[in-house]
């Protein structure tokens, strides 16, 4: 049985991701059969509460400042918007809210506390409820915390070698140094990365040994796949292959077995039977949508109703929000806390 390790070794890394595709998928579902209920996804949805005007430039982002693209700069949403869609989406099967501001950074200011209170009445209503603000200081991820806030999203996007090619307003340690202000709470962690920025296989291995080594892991892993926004710098990069997809998910799985694999931006293009794979291979969370797009207009996302239609052929069911609980530390605390669900 396999246990969670914190000491991964590049050579290692990348003699799981070159194991035969369908070896490789299959050792990443035994894997995942370990730790998690394989007939469950957990269905999220993500909200812009903050869209556009981003003073940083990377360069995948519709909602850059530096950029001309289709985004338009818009005010925080009320409050009541941001619940209205949650319930909607609540009544949908959806578990978790993920909300998202295009900011550098979080400032104590009224904004602040006005997604502080977005934070306390979507947890009220028995959700799982995500903020990506940006950067984070120690005193405000306890004030997330106290809100209610079950995890906080800050991906290391690639690894830190490339990391520079694709963003320069802010650094590697910037993002590093967000996750562990954040890891001074009961806050969860959710980080990973984006496939297609042009980065080679040894930036993925990179951004795996980053991610898994960290102690504890993330509880959430997103492989979020390019969408090539007009106006960007990115906007011409080639589509990310399905297998190189199945691939990185397969091995953050092994590398990271307790974590939840989100397949998140980017799964609009693939197939039912793609998606298949991705299951397979250890995904078990994807973002649904009650319009079609999963942060903005420029990132398609299937909507309710298809991925309820796709569950059902595969025979997998919607989870539940989880409880609160102690950090995973084997497989038989997992069971335990599936079967609650």
């Amino acid at each position: 049985m396999n246990g969670i390790r914190y000491d991964w070794q590049e050579l290692e890394i990348r003699a799981i991701y070159n194991t035969p595709l369908l070896e490789l998928i299959y050792q990443a579902a035994s894997v995942h059969r370990q730790y998690h209920d394989p007939t469950k996804i957990q269905v999220c949805k993500l909200i812009s509460i903050k869209t556009g005007g981003c003073p940083e430039d990377c360069s995948y982002c519709a909602q850059s400042s530096r950029y001309k693209t289709e985004v338009k700069a818009e005010a925080l949403l009320q409050k009541e918007t941001v619940v209205n869609i949650a319930q909607k989406a609540k009544e949908t099967g959806v578990s978790r809210i993920c909300m998202g501001a295009a900011w550098r950074e979080v400032r104590d200011n009224s904004q602040f506390e006005e997604v502080l209170e977005m934070v306390k009445d979507v947890t009220a209503m028995g959700l799982e409820v995500c903020c990506t603000l940006g950067m984070l200081t120690a005193n405000q991820a306890k004030k997330l915390e106290e809100a209610g806030l079950y995890a906080y999203n800050h991906n290391l996007d690639t690894s830190q070698e490339y990391y520079s090619t694709i963003i320069t307003t802010r650094t590697y340690s910037d993002r590093l140094n967000t996750i562990e202000n954040v890891r001074q709470t009961n806050v969860t962690v959710c980080s990973g990365g984006i496939l297609g920025l042009g980065e080679t296989v040894d930036d993925r291995v990179g951004m795996l040994q980053t991610l898994a080594n960290l102690h504890p892991h993330p509880e959430s892993v997103p492989i979020n796949i390019l969408s090539q926004v007009p106006g960007t710098p990115l906007e011409n990069q080639p589509d990310v292959p399905i297998w190189d997809i199945v691939r990185m998910i397969a091995t953050a799985r092994i590398l990271m077995p307790a974590s939840d694999v989100r397949l998140s931006a980017g799964r609009a293009r693939l197939s039912q039977v793609e998606q298949a794979f991705c299951f397979m291979a250890g995904a078990n969370s994807i973002f649904s949508s009650d319009d079609n797009k999963m942060l903005t207009v420029t990132t398609p996302c299937p909507d309710y109703d298809s991925d309820r239609e796709m569950l059902n052929l595969l025979g997998l069911g919607m989870r539940s929000p989880s409880q609160r609980q102690e950090k995973v530390t084997s497989p038989a605390v997992v069971c335990e806390e599936r079967n609650e669900d």
